[in-house]
């Protein structure tokens, strides 16, 4: 069984429309880009594996850490006012 076809593109094509391609590739699609007719790359979807999150460490974690003492909007103004970047 064969898999989806897979799209040719020039590079000159590739060139004007990178991030249009890497859009796509992101969504799961295979490019293929060519130059003179011929394949010279595969532009495809990262293949990134993904540990699993416990919950209940990050639970546990979060219940150790101590509370702010100030509001997260003061901690913000206060950065944003008094100091510089």
């Amino acid at each position: 069984m064969k898999g989806p076809a897979m799209s040719h593109i020039s590079l000159a094509e590739a060139k004007a429309h990178l991030s249009e391609l890497v859009e796509r590739a992101a969504a799961g699609e295979t490019v293929c880009i060519t130059k003179r007719g011929k394949p010279v790359a595969t532009l495809g979807p990262a293949k990134t594996a993904r540990e699993p999150l416990d919950v209940e460490a990050l639970r546990k974690l979060t219940a150790s850490m101590p509370k702010q003492k100030v509001s997260a909007a003061r901690f913000v103004r206060r950065m944003r006012d008094e100091d510089r970047y």
